[in-house]
């Protein structure tokens, strides 16, 4: 099963995209972890992206996706892959849908979570997080027992610098702008299945457990 998880700061996407992993038994390739990865890992790639980081520019997508290919080469990653962070362009998709015909990994769908905008403003501006353990609060839909504190190791919590209205408000702009166009994509080649994302994390899941049902082989569920 090979899938492209797309949503908007705030949809969940990357807690969703760690649990599919977990069930199906395939690797969550986020590719800004990846990218943090080949720069540590001092390879020729790893170089290639240090020196244009280290100039000033971003890392060019013929890198990115040279590093996503040696990614999916791995054998944790041959019954499929959840592709999380690209692309986020036109640009990148079509070059993403090529570098995947070429090593005959083709793309199964693309699931879009789609939340309502000030829902997904209220999600992002009331996070709070514990520095210590990493455990994630919302003053609206999932505070802390102890206003301000973690309820497991009482540290005080912390809101992510990022998580005012007004960069949230741009953030969300950013993705109407650049990425909307990549679901329309992939809507155009009919892979694409749009998810409500609003609602609890275990309500989500299942929403895409469904969608995901024609696409799973026996040998990727969870047992």
């Amino acid at each position: 099963m090979r899938i492209i998880l797309l949503g908007a700061p705030g949809s969940g996407k990357g807690t969703q995209a760690k649990l599919l992993s977990s069930r199906y038994k395939i690797p969550q390739v986020a590719t800004g972890d990846l990218l943090r990865e080949t720069l540590d890992s001092g390879s020729k790639l790893g170089q290639r992206a240090k020196e244009a980081m280290d100039t000033g520019r971003l890392v060019s997508d013929d890198i990115v996706l040279e590093i996503i290919r040696e990614r999916l080469a791995r054998p944790d990653a041959q019954d499929g892959f959840i592709l999380d962070g690209f692309p986020r362009n036109i640009s990148q998709a079509k070059s993403l849908e090529k570098m995947l015909a070429k090593i005959e990994q083709p793309l199964d769908t693309a699931l879009l979570l789609e939340a309502d905008p000030d829902a997904l403003i209220q999600r992002l501006a009331g996070r709070l997080t514990c520095p210590t353990c990493g455990r994630v609060y919302n003053i609206y839909t999932k505070p802390p027992r102890i206003e301000g504190h973690c309820d497991r190791d009482g540290t005080e919590l912390t809101p992510r610098s990022d998580d005012n209205e007004t960069t949230i408000a741009n953030r969300l702009r950013v993705f109407e702008s650049h990425t909307r166009p990549v679901a329309e994509f992939y809507e155009s080649r009919e892979k694409l299945i749009k998810i409500d994302a609003e609602g609890e994390i275990n309500e989500v899941a299942k929403r895409l457990r469904a969608a995901l049902r024609p696409y799973v082989s026996r040998k990727t569920i969870k047992k």
